[in-house]
């Protein structure tokens, strides 16, 4: 077993390493602020991982799930109706979204 002194220089190592790394975007962000290229990433950013989610989430339950595909993509249709609708309020429209297929996957 290792020795108390041990185990609390790896506890404050790992807390040093993880409070740096979580505080080094945030300083660097701060002078990239006005650039083309951060401006495109927060408007771009957000869609493509949801996109890549929506994709990986639908794959993995249409496999599961045969046949149903067309729920799938009702409650999309529905995600973005919801989203478009509400203001682009992503919370409630994913909520929306993944209520209406659950309620179409269990009622069918």
């Amino acid at each position: 077993m290792p020795s108390t002194s041990y185990l609390l220089g790896v506890l404050a190592l790992v807390f040093s390493l993880t409070l740096a790394l979580r505080a080094v975007p945030f300083a660097v962000l701060r002078t990239l602020r006005g650039s083309v290229i951060v401006q495109r990433l927060a408007v771009w950013m957000p869609v493509g991982i949801m996109a890549i989610l929506a994709v990986t989430s639908l794959r993995s339950t249409v496999v599961a799930v045969p046949g149903t595909l067309h729920w799938a993509l009702l409650a999309v249709a529905v995600t973005v109706a919801v989203h478009l609708a509400a203001g682009r309020r992503t919370i409630l429209s994913v909520g929306i979204g993944t209520a209406v297929y659950v309620v179409l996957v269990n009622a069918w």
